[in-house]
C-alpha cells in the first residue's frame, strides 16, 4: 500500500544554488498524454487517513486494520490557514515548517523510522521548485525556452510562494518509482486521491469523464469523517441525532473506483457514525463555489448532477459527475504572502446585574481613548460579547429583547491596524480598563501580531515548476541510494477527446427518491417554523467568500426552498455579520446596509442531482480566514445559525 502525503516544502531550494548537484525539473505545462498507460487493476481502494493537519491519527489506524483490501492512504494536512502559519514562523527566524510537513525532511523521518523498526521501505517526494529572478536565463536554456523581458511569472528571492498542483506529480512518482510512501508539497485535495487512480486503472490526462468521476471521489473523500458522520451529528434534529457513543466510532472514509468511472464511497463495517445521502449531499456542496464549475487543476467538473444512492448502511454509490465546457483550467493557482497590517485584541470578562451594559460601556471608553490618540481607526476595530453575539448572526431581527440573560459574558475588541504602534497603543487603551473602567471587569487580556494573507493569483501551467525524487532505506547495508529525474516534461498541446461512460454505469447512479432514507414527506405550509426543519446546510469559507449549502430533507420540499431562500434573504440574515459593534446605531446601520448592498453579492445555484442549493456570498467573512477579526475565521458556525431563522413556506 501507498501512503500520500501532503506536505510542505521548506523554501530554500533555489535554483542557482545548486552547488553542483543535477536539479530536474518538470513543467506543469497542459498535460502531456500518457504513453501506452497500463490498466493495473480492474478496481483500486483509496482511504482517506486525514482530513486537515489537525485529523487524529488513531482514527487511521483503525481504518487500515478494519479495511484489509486498501491499495492507498491519503493524508491530506494542509490548508491557506496552516501555510500562512509556517510564513509567519519564518519570518521571525523560524524554520517555517514542521519537520513533519517538510517534504525532504519528511522523507529522512520517514527512512530514519523504518529503519528503527527494520523496514525496507521507498520514499518518495513530489515539491515545487523556486526560482530566483536572476536564475530565469539559465532555467531558459534548461527547457529550451526564451526568457521575455515582457513576462515575469516569478518570484523575487526570499518571498515564499505555494501553487496548487494535480495529480500529476504524484503520477509521475508512481510511474517511475514505485515508492512505498509520496510526500508532497501543495497538492489539490481531490488530485490527491485521484492521482492513484490514474495510475492503477490506466486513464489518460484526456478521459476527462474519468477525471471527473475520480476528482468527484477524491472531493467526497478529501474531509475525512465529515463524510461518515463528523462535523454531522446534531443534537435536537431528529435527522441528524447521532449518539455519542456512534459518534466515537465512526470510520474514515474510502472509495471503491473502478476503472470504467463507477465510485462507491463507504465506510468500515460495522463503524459507527453515519453515511448516507444526507452526509455525501453535504460534503459534495462543501466550498466548491459553482457547482457548474468546481475548478480542481486536473479538470474542471460539474456536479450539478450528481446523485447518491445507498446500497447499504456503509456503502453509497455516487455517480454523473460530469467535466464542464471548459475542461482543463489553463492556469494554476499561486499563493504569495502578503501583509495585511497589525491586529491588536484585548478581552475582559463582566458578570452579574446588567453585565453587558457594563461591558457596552468598556466598549465606549476603549474606542474614545483610541480616538483620541488615533484619530479615524475605530472603524478598524471589531468588538462584541462573547456570550451575547458573538457569532454575530443571532436573528435578523434587532429587537434587543430577543436577547437572552446572560449572567457571564465576556468583551472582546479585536483590531486591524496598518502600523504596529497602532496595535500596540490599543492593547494598552484596553488594560486601563482596569482602572478607568466600569466595575467588576476581571480577567483582562490583551495582545497583538502581525497578521498575513496569502494573494491568490493565476498563473499559467508552463510557468510552474516541480521537482521529484526517491531515496530507499537499507536495513541491511544502511546503504541510501538516492534517484533523481533526469528527464524534462516538454510542453505540448493536447486535444482532448470526450470519452463517454457506459450508460450502465450512470443509470445505476439515479436517486431512488422513493427510498426510506429520502422520503416524501414535506414540511408544513403557511406557518412560521424554523428553517431547520426543513433542510440541513454545512457552510464553509471560499477566500473571504461564505459558501453554504440548503439540502431539503426531503426533495418535494426544493421547490418551496427555492421561493424563501433569495439574494435579498441571504443578504439580509448575514449583514450583522459586519457589524463592527454589538450595539450599532441607527447611523451605523446605514452605514452597514449601504456597504452590504455596493459590496456582498449572492450567488444562488440549484443542484438538480441532490435536489439542493448551493449559495456563495461575496465579501462577508472580513477579509479572509488569515486576516478577520471575527471569532468564526471560516464561517463554519454560520449554516447552524441560518437554519435557526423562522419561515413561512408557500
Amino acid at each position: 500500500m501507498t501512503e500520500l502525503f501532503s506536505s510542505k516544502w521548506k523554501f530554500d531550494h533555489l535554483l542557482p544554488s545548486c552547488k553542483g548537484k543535477l536539479t530536474v525539473i518538470t513543467v506543469a505545462a497542459h498535460f502531456n498524454e500518457r504513453v501506452d498507460p497500463k490498466k493495473r487493476r480492474d478496481k483500486v481502494y483509496i482511504g482517506c487517513g486525514a482530513g486537515f493537519g489537525g485529523d487524529r491519527p488513531m482514527a487511521a489506524l483503525k481504518l487500515l486494520q478494519s479495511v484489509k483490501q486498501l491499495n492507498y492512504l491519503v493524508l491530506e494536512c494542509l490548508a491557506e490557514r496552516t501555510l500562512a502559519d509556517r510564513f509567519q514562523t519564518m519570518s521571525v527566524g523560524g524554520d517555517g515548517y514542521d519537520s513533519r510537513m517538510h517534504p525532504p525532511g519528511a522523507q529522512e523521518k520517514v527512512l530514519e523510522i523504518a529503519t528503527t523498526l527494520g523496514l525496507n521501505v521507498s520514499v518518495a517526494v513530489a515539491y515545487e521548485v523556486s526560482v530566483r529572478e536572476s536564475g530565469m536565463a539559465a532555467l531558459s536554456r534548461l527547457l529550451g525556452g526564451s526568457n521575455s523581458s515582457t513576462k515575469k511569472p516569478y518570484i523575487m528571492e526570499g518571498v515564499r510562494i505555494w501553487y496548487s498542483y494535480g495529480a500529476a506529480p504524484i503520477v509521475e512518482c508512481l510511474e517511475k518509482y514505485q515508492p512505498n510512501v509520496i510526500i508532497t508539497s501543495r497538492v489539490a485535495d481531490a488530485a490527491l486521491f485521484l492521482a492513484p487512480m490514474v495510475y492503477e486503472l490506466g486513464w489518460n490526462w484526456d478521459n476527462l469523464e474519468l477525471l471527473a468521476q475520480g476528482s468527484l471521489a477524491g472531493h467526497l473523500l478529501e474531509c475525512g469523517c465529515q463524510l461518515t458522520g463528523g462535523y454531522f451529528m446534531h443534537p435536537g434534529d431528529k435527522y441528524r441525532d447521532i449518539s455519542f457513543q456512534s459518534l466515537l466510532d465512526q470510520s474514515l472514509p474510502y472509495a471503491e473506483i473502478s476503472f470504467d468511472g463507477k465510485i462507491c464511497v463507504a465506510k468500515a463495517e460495522g463503524s459507527g457514525g453515519i453515511l448516507n445521502f444526507r452526509t455525501c449531499g453535504q460534503q459534495l456542496l462543501y466550498e466548491v463555489g459553482d457547482p457548474a464549475a468546481y475548478v480542481t487543476p486536473d479538470v474542471v467538473i460539474d456536479i450539478r448532477d450528481v446523485s447518491f444512492q445507498s446500497l447499504s448502511s456503509h456503502k453509497v454509490l455516487c455517480g454523473r459527475a460530469n467535466p464542464s465546457p471548459e475542461s482543463v483550467p489553463g492556469k494554476l493557482l499561486r499563493l504569495v504572502p502578503k501583509d495585511c497590517g497589525w491586529k491588536g485584541w484585548g478581552e475582559v470578562s463582566y458578570g452579574g446585574h446588567e453585565c453587558v451594559k457594563r461591558a457596552r460601556a468598556a466598549e465606549f471608553l476603549v474606542r474614545s481613548w483610541m480616538e483620541e490618540v488615533v484619530p479615524g481607526v475605530n472603524h478598524n476595530i471589531l468588538s462584541y460579547i462573547i456570550g451575547l453575539d458573538s457569532l454575530k448572526t443571532a436573528s435578523i431581527s434587532d429587537d434587543p429583547s430577543s436577547w437572552r440573560t446572560s449572567e457571564d459574558i465576556r468583551l472582546r475588541m479585536d483590531g486591524l491596524f496598518e502600523l504596529k504602534d497602532h496595535a500596540v497603543q490599543f492593547t494598552k487603551e484596553f488594560i486601563a480598563l482596569y482602572t478607568n473602567g466600569p466595575a467588576g471587569g476581571g480577567g483582562v487580556s490583551t495582545g497583538h501580531k502581525k497578521e498575513v494573507i496569502l494573494e491568490k493569483q493565476l498563473v499559467g501551467r508552463e510557468h510552474v515548476f516541480w521537482q521529484t525524487g526517491l531515496k530507499c532505506s537499507k536495513v541491511a547495508d544502511s546503504i541510501t541510494q538516492e534517484v533523481t529525474r533526469e528527464e524534462n516534461l516538454l510542453k505540448t498541446d493536447v486535444v482532448h477527446e470526450p470519452l463517454s461512460l457506459p450508460e450502465a454505469s450512470l443509470n445505476i447512479c439515479s436517486v431512488d427518491c422513493s427510498s426510506k432514507e429520502i422520503g416524501l414527506s414535506s414540511a408544513p405550509s403557511g406557518q412560521k417554523i424554523p428553517l431547520y426543519t426543513v433542510c440541513h446546510s454545512r457552510s464553509g469559507d471560499k477566500g473571504n467568500d461564505l459558501n453554504f449549502s440548503m439540502i431539503p430533507h426531503f426533495p418535494l420540499d426544493f421547490e418551496r426552498l427555492k421561493m424563501i431562500i433569495t439574494p435579498r434573504w441571504v443578504k439580509d440574515v448575514v449583514s450583522t455579520l459586519l457589524n463592527t459593534s454589538s450595539f450599532p446605531d441607527s447611523d451605523a446601520i446605514n452605514k452597514r446596509d449601504q456597504w452590504v448592498n455596493e459590496h456582498v453579492k449572492v450567488e444562488i445555484y440549484e443542484v438538480r442531482g441532490i435536489h439542493s442549493l448551493n449559495v456563495v456570498v461575496r465579501n462577508i467573512l472580513d477579509g479572509g480566514v488569515n486576516c478577520s477579526r471575527r471569532i468564526d475565521r471560516h464561517g463554519k458556525s454560520i449554516s447552524d445559525l441560518i437554519l435557526s431563522q423562522q419561515v413561512v413556506l408557500p
